[in-house]
């Protein structure tokens, strides 16, 4: 029956809780049910630094978000996810969250995520069955910015950029895992096509663990987490410690 319920929730996984599409490139049928992340195209090179021209996070910052009245406490990630940490982080400091929805909360058959960040959420008549699919906008280049795929192995030096742990042959764990209360990237079937999309774990998801990017956790407020319905909104977010970490691109 575990098992059972588990492929269930890789369903899915695979046909929507994490799927952002829409406003990715059409280099490839984004439009689509997301495939396994297994599925992806593997790039003929790793990169073995983080990218240069993103904003990445040096250390670890504290974030609060307060939803429904109340504060939320997450601990974000800058030493073991520098770039994800950083595109978050930065994208807290620019007021990108402010207002935006929950639009995808999965707790059937049993617990799994809340998801939100989608900036077209902002807009209180956008329609709602069209959320999940936005990115955000980078005012500087007026296109979407992406954040490579990055998950660092537990024991390496760095993070490994552009490819899941299957799909580069890795068997160990991650460094940052998808333990209750684990804050990730949500993207499409590429693996490079995260922005701004982010994703709460309501219970240990250990078999997203190398396919998904974790860069924080909720430290205080997860019973807050647990209440979070379809349609709430992020009242407020902020940074309120280790925001000189923070280095743009």
């Amino acid at each position: 029956m575990q098992n059972f319920l588990k492929r269930g929730l890789v369903i899915v996984l695979i046909t929507g809780a994490f799927f952002v599409g829409g406003c990715f490139p059409q280099t490839s049928d984004s439009s689509a049910a997301s495939p396994s992340p297994t599925d992806s195209p593997t790039p003929a090179v790793v990169a073995s630094a983080a990218p240069t021209n993103l904003p990445t996070l040096n250390g670890k910052a504290t974030v609060e978000m307060v939803v429904k009245g109340e504060t939320i406490t997450m601990e974000i990630d800058g030493t073991n996810a520098s770039v994800t940490a950083g595109n978050f982080v930065d994208l807290v400091q620019r007021g990108v969250y402010n207002g935006l929805v929950f639009h995808r909360v999965v707790r059937d058959p049993q617990p799994f995520v809340v998801q939100g960040g989608d900036p077209q959420s902002k807009d209180t008549n956008f329609p709602a069955e069209r959320l999940g699919t936005g990115s955000f906008i980078d005012p500087a280049t007026s296109k979407p910015r992406y954040v490579p795929l990055e998950i660092k192995p537990k024991g390496a030096d760095k993070p490994l950029y552009h490819q899941t742990f299957q799909a580069a042959g890795i068997t160990t764990k991650p460094q940052l895992q998808h333990t209750r209360g684990a804050v990730a990237m949500a993207r499409s079937s590429l693996p490079d096509s995260a922005s701004s999309q982010f994703y709460v774990a309501l219970t240990d998801l250990s078999f997203l663990d190398g396919n998904y990017a974790v860069f924080g956790y909720v430290t205080q407020g997860m019973e807050t987490v647990d209440k979070i319905q379809q349609g709430d909104r992020i009242e407020s977010i902020r940074v309120v410690k280790g925001a000189e970490g923070l280095k743009k691109a």
